[in-house]
């Protein structure tokens, strides 16, 4: 089993940028497809963006693409996911997740492993 601590959220204004950080214990990352998801109060969650295990393949939801970046530092057992142009919108709790298998995936059922997440919320 692997634990995934989340960390960075909090009060931003919007515009503004926010580096989330994923943080795994217990095991290491590797060969995990990792990804980030996020859930807005009232609402279901929603795939944010993933990464693959060497980091040469990502995708991102499209309300996000362009604004939002995924890497992952492999020595470190970390993911990050860093956010720009912040909009009111982006608030929500945001998760990380894992699993350990090759393909990229956007589906929150393919996941075997979340933290506890993480509140971001971006002010008008």
């Amino acid at each position: 089993q692997v634990q995934l601590v989340e960390s960075g959220g909090g009060l931003v204004q919007a515009g503004g940028s926010l580096t989330l950080s994923c943080a795994a214990s217990g095991r290491t990352l590797t060969g995990y497809v990792m990804a980030w998801f996020r859930q807005a109060a009232g609402k279901e969650r929603e795939f944010v963006a993933t990464i693959s295990w060497s980091g040469d393949s990502t995708r991102y939801a499209g309300p996000v693409k362009g604004r939002v970046t995924i890497s992952r530092d492999n020595a470190k057992n970390t993911v990050y996911l860093q956010m720009n142009s912040l909009k009111p919108e982006d608030t929500a709790v945001y998760y990380c997740a894992g699993d350990r298998r090759l393909a990229i995936t956007t589906r929150r059922e393919d996941y075997d492993y979340w933290g506890q997440g993480t509140q971001v919320t971006v002010s008008s």
